[in-house]
């Protein structure tokens, strides 16, 4: 069974691309609709009820950013795949709201990467994983006060860096230390982390298999290779050749 999709985008000739590349690569989708700005693209959400929104963020007299400011809570269920031309700083604030994105041009690998993570969730959107990243690209907000958005299982969890102690890489998966004592496993390896961390300075990968809050760290020993405990006791292997760059830090 195919699913519906609409696009939303102002430019003609990137809807017509987005149109030729789904039809190519994405035989489940049925796009039932081209849209050139957010009202008609709202009106054809409602009439077509489509499982899927590729979404431009930049267009004229509306931004992407509004569409939920035009439905209600119990309206919103459908998934949304952002097209943007938006530059690596902007691109963060997806990846901490856990939102899938395109770059513009758009590479029909990425977009089918994209389309398949849509049909391995096929749960309803979530309209706080939006409003989280409507939040994050409106305001120039200190690392500290933004919230990092973490899928786990049919849910996701939003945390402020601060309440993160360390992360454990265990193959594809990693285990997350909360400062309030929970632990909590996701589906994505170490290396997502440590790209979606890479800009907030206290998150430091001390070794393979951790990265940690370095203003949770409590002692360092330098026996057994180097090892860091944590605020919660927990302790995070220091590998050798980060030695020099945890004490600069």
């Amino acid at each position: 069974m195919m699913e519906p999709c609409i696009i939303i985008d102002d430019e003609p000739k990137a809807r017509v691309l987005l149109e030729a590349i789904i039809k190519d690569y994405c035989p489940k989708l049925q796009i039932m609709a081209l849209c050139e700005d957010l009202p008609s693209g709202v009106k054809a959400i409602k009439k077509y009820q489509p499982s899927l929104v590729f979404l431009d963020i930049e267009m004229p007299g509306h931004s992407g950013l509004e569409l939920l400011d035009f439905f209600n809570e119990e309206e919103v269920n459908f998934n949304v795949i952002f097209t943007t031309a938006y530059d690596e700083y902007a691109i963060q604030a997806f990846r901490f709201s856990a939102i899938d994105y395109l770059l513009k041009p758009i590479q029909h690998t990425l977009l089918v990467e994209a389309v398949e993570r849509f049909f391995k969730r096929q749960d309803q959107f979530r309209a706080l994983s939006f409003k989280n990243l409507r939040e994050n690209l409106n305001h120039t907000t200190h690392w500290e006060d933004k919230r990092i958005a973490i899928p786990s299982g049919q849910s996701i969890h939003f945390f402020k860096p601060s309440d993160i102690i360390l992360i454990k890489g265990e193959a594809a998966y990693s285990e997350i230390h909360l400062r309030n004592g929970n632990k909590l496993m996701v589906g994505r390896n170490l290396k997502h982390f440590e790209t979606l961390l890479h800009d907030i300075p206290v998150f430091f990968r001390c070794h393979k298999s951790y990265i940690i809050n370095r203003n949770e760290v409590r002692e360092y020993i330098k026996s057994d290779g180097g090892v860091l405990v944590m605020s919660n006791g927990t302790q995070a292997a220091l590998s050798v050749e980060k030695i020099a760059a945890f004490l600069e830090g």
